[in-house]
């Protein structure tokens, strides 16, 4: 049984284009078994499988001429689909003509190409294959040659002819049916998922637009905000030695340049962020170890937070990260923090999927009015703060290929779950 399956890197159009040409082999076969018939029925007229023969191998042609254009890169237009129910149409009509014309039972078929038209193609291609089908079917009502006598009355029973022609329409009843049902809702279904790839693709190109103002913004400040901490640096270091005797102020002296060392650090690690995020470097770390690194830094940070931190028993997988991912977690941390400063809860988990930081508070939890907009920019659940934090750790995540979750606990709190593919991972014992 072959696989009627087109091959998931194709695109939609090309998709339909195979399987419009799987539905010419079921017509191929069916032609197949109709010379066998006129075999079994021991038909004397020579011509008819001439005729039948020559149509079936034109038809074939097409099928084989469409099978190496599905190999070429090219796209498949709706005018070029159109051409291809076009032929059909032709050929159908073809084989129609010398087979009774509008009294076979099989003209129905006419029907397959248009729902396919009407499926998939604009209105001005269906209007015309349905011009162009109604046209056909109404010259064979006059214009046809008849079947061979020996064909239509082989038995000596007079209703011979009228019981081929009803079982004849059941079976391109059945076929049709099925052809229909298949293929033309696949065709369908596979221009609604194409319909929706678009509209994803759009909404990230939004969300990269608002990442990129954003990130034009952060360099703008961060730009702007090196020469003054450069003057503070200057001006910190000729009061330290105006005022060296004075040992109190000293102290307050030193613990400023500690945080203008510190903001000057910030800067600079931004600039190499970005540098490295450009040459799309990453790191491969234990994720074990990566994540009790990034804890420790953050105490560090955040030294008043109560930290309870669970980790998987089993090996731990390697991991490919920058410095962006770190940065999304810290964001999900200081969420936490910033609405309980009790105790904020970590539990790190994978299995050979995907690993999972899960990032629990102590707060009031989210309000149901917001929790659907939660993770768009400028909005905040804090009062303050512009609610950026939480939407550039969605988009860091789903550039990973993984997804945050926020829901609220049973017993109080707010959970943030963010869940992350492993990709070419390896366990390490």
């Amino acid at each position: 049984m072959p696989n009627l399956q087109p091959s998931l890197s194709l695109t939609a159009s090309a998709a339909n284009l195979q399987r419009l040409n799987i539905i010419r082999l079921i017509v191929l076969a069916g032609i197949a078994a109709a010379l066998a018939y006129l075999q079994l029925q021991q038909a004397q007229d020579i011509s008819l499988y001439t005729t039948h023969s020559i149509i079936a191998s034109l038809y074939a042609l097409v099928a084989w001429a469409t099978v190496l254009r599905l190999r070429q890169a090219w796209p498949v237009t709706d005018g070029e689909y159109f051409l291809h129910l076009l032929a059909d149409v032709s050929i159908i009509a073809g084989l129609l003509y010398i087979s009774g014309g509008a009294s076979n039972p099989f003209v129905s078929y006419f029907l397959v190409p248009l729902s396919i038209s009407a499926a998939i193609l604009p209105w001005r291609y269906t209007w015309i294959i349905a011009g162009c089908s109604l046209v056909a079917y109404s010259l064979m009502l006059f214009y046809f040659e008849p079947l061979p006598t020996s064909v239509i009355d082989h038995s000596r029973h007079g209703s011979s002819s009228f019981n081929q022609h009803i079982l004849g329409m059941w079976f391109n009843f059945c076929l049709s049916a099925a052809v229909i049902t298949y293929f033309v809702v696949k065709m369908a279904n596979t221009l609604r998922q194409r319909e929706n790839q678009w509209a994803k693709e759009r909404e990230d190109t939004l969300r990269d637009e608002q990442i990129l103002a954003v990130a034009t913004l952060a360099a703008g400040t961060a730009h702007e905000l090196g020469t003054p901490l450069s003057t503070m640096t200057v001006l910190l270091d000729e009061i330290k030695a105006e005022h060296s005797n004075n040992k109190p102020l000293q102290q307050d002296l030193n613990l400023l340049q500690q945080q203008l060392s510190r903001c000057n650090l910030i800067l600079k690690n931004l600039v190499n962020t970005a540098e490295s995020h450009s040459h799309k470097q990453q790191e491969t770390v234990k994720l074990s170890d990566y994540i009790t690194q990034l804890l420790d830094h953050w105490q560090l940070i955040r030294p008043n937070v109560q930290l309870s931190y669970n980790c998987n028993d089993a090996p731990s997988p390697i991991i490919q990260a920058d410095t962006t991912l770190e940065q999304a977690i810290l964001n999900l941390l200081n969420n936490a923090a910033d609405a309980s400063s009790d105790t904020v809860e970590i539990t790190l988990s994978w299995n050979p999927n995907n690993y999972t930081v899960s990032i629990r508070d102590h707060g009031p939890g989210i309000s149901p009015d917001i929790a659907e907009q939660m993770g768009q920019p400028f909005i905040s659940t804090k009062g303050r703060g512009l609610g950026l934090g939480l939407f550039l750790s969605h988009a860091t995540v789903q550039r990973y290929g993984g997804s945050i979750e926020l829901h609220n606990h049973p017993q109080g709190g707010t959970v943030a779950e963010l869940t992350i593919p492993l990709a070419n991972s390896e366990l390490l014992s």
